[in-house]
């Protein structure tokens, strides 16, 4: 406990989340009275970053960065436009395809969030919608990122639970397309009862009813960035590369095709993008650091042995147990970023799902993942949900009661992972 006290203290007066965490793991060390295992610190925490899965998470952030800078973005909206038609809250319908064409490119909650409010908000605004209403659909859009691969969250959970990062990513197409579908049920919904404007009669920058001709250009524009997600996801499931090779491969195109295709990026824009990635991993990398170091006292505490004695007192029920965890995750996710929250849960609650209960470690990673995203998007943390609400200039209360029914049709999918173990190991299995 005094533990414990100690990381929720470092976190109140500003202590980054990863000193916080190895300050913890230390003073537990010296509490059990064994104070010799302090030298072993420096040895276990880069032990918990010296893995090549984990390659693929500069590799992937760069890859976003990419995009972002080469107008791939802007190019996958428009396209999304024109696959969608003039249709009751088409606009919405074009902004969580366009999210989920982003997130087999960002792999990030925020960023996907930042990306898209520019380019869609703006434009449903104009088109009618309400402005609370355009940033709700743009953030939910953003839970498709770390769902649909490649995901950072599922980059993270690998390594710590030593499962293929490549499967992983095979492991979430199947409920991140049952997401989306939510989603889109829940704007056909709100379109019918109202909420959203009719499809405008006149055709604007994001509209759908232009000529054939100008439909055709934009689909030749956008196919080169649709192109490399689609090839890297074929190359992991075809077992033709891994996920950090397919990710080399993605950002090495998208560099060529921001150069020498769109010719929007330039070399000059390649330090930033840099630098960015840089920073990004760096701190990415001493959370997971300090997950070493975490998981290694808690294994040295026999941890997740007592947290099992505990549980499996309760319900020797493997749903019972995950629907328990659901609920533990949820609240963790509402005060605490996905990543912290990821690097304390999975060291001792992972051993205790898949020894106790036989629980697959995809089953598991996909729950957890969902519901720490969740915690985004709901108060009273909630860093994606404060984005979107700053940069929409909307109420953050507003705008949550806006992403109920989205928040929702995200639940129900964690419901069905929950009942379903198929749904997250069925496609995996598929192909062994």
């Amino acid at each position: 406990m005094l533990s414990l006290g100690c990381f929720l203290l470092l976190l109140l007066i500003g202590v980054p989340v990863a000193l916080s965490v190895m300050a913890a793991a230390m003073l537990q060390i010296a509490l059990a009275g064994n104070a010799a295992l302090l030298f072993s610190v420096p040895q276990q925490a880069f032990g918990g970053i010296e893995s090549y899965g984990l390659l693929a998470l500069p590799v992937f952030i760069l890859l976003g960065e990419l995009m972002g800078e080469s107008g791939a973005g802007r190019r996958l909206m428009a396209l999304a436009a024109r696959l969608v038609g003039p249709v009751p809250g088409g606009l919405a319908h074009v902004t969580l395809l366009g999210n989920a064409m982003l997130a087999a490119i960002l792999g990030s909650t925020v960023a996907q969030i930042v990306l898209t409010s520019r380019l869609a908000v703006p434009e449903m605004e104009r088109a009618g919608y309400p402005r609370d209403l355009a940033a709700a659909v743009t953030a939910a859009g953003g839970l498709l990122a770390p769902v649909l691969p490649p995901s950072m969250l599922f980059i993270v959970y690998g390594v710590i639970a030593q499962v293929p990062i490549g499967r992983l990513f095979i492991a979430g197409i199947v409920p991140g397309a049952a997401m989306l579908l939510g989603f889109v049920g829940v704007t056909v919904w709100l379109a019918r009862r109202g909420d959203m404007p009719p499809p405008p009669p006149a055709p604007n920058r994001l509209a759908t009813d232009r000529p054939a001709r100008a439909t055709a250009r934009v689909m030749v524009e956008a196919l080169p960035a649709a192109l490399v997600p689609l090839a890297m996801v074929l190359a992991i499931l075809g077992g033709l590369a891994t996920a950090v090779e397919a990710g080399v491969i993605g950002a090495l195109a998208v560099l060529l095709i921001g150069l020498f295709v769109y010719r929007e990026l330039r070399l000059r824009d390649l330090g930033a993008a840099l630098y960015r990635t840089a920073q990004s991993s760096a701190m990415i990398l001493f959370l997971i650091a300090a997950a070493g170091l975490y998981g290694w006292v808690a294994a040295w505490q026999n941890l997740p042995a007592q947290v099992a004695a505990v549980l499996t007192g309760l319900t020797d029920d493997p749903v019972v147990f995950l629907l328990m965890v659901n609920v533990m995750l949820l609240a963790l996710g509402m005060v605490l970023d996905p990543m912290p929250a990821l690097v304390l849960v999975v060291p001792v609650f992972l051993p205790v799902a898949t020894d106790s209960y036989g629980i697959d470690p995809m089953q598991f990673g996909l729950i957890t993942c969902i519901n720490l995203t969740l915690g985004l998007l709901t108060p009273p943390v909630g860093s994606g949900l404060f984005t979107a609400a700053r940069l929409n200039a909307v109420s953050p209360v507003a705008l949550t009661r806006r992403l109920l029914p989205y928040l929702g049709a995200a639940g129900a999918v964690l419901l069905l992972l929950t009942f379903v173990p198929a749904a997250s190991t069925g496609l995996v299995g598929l192909l062994d």
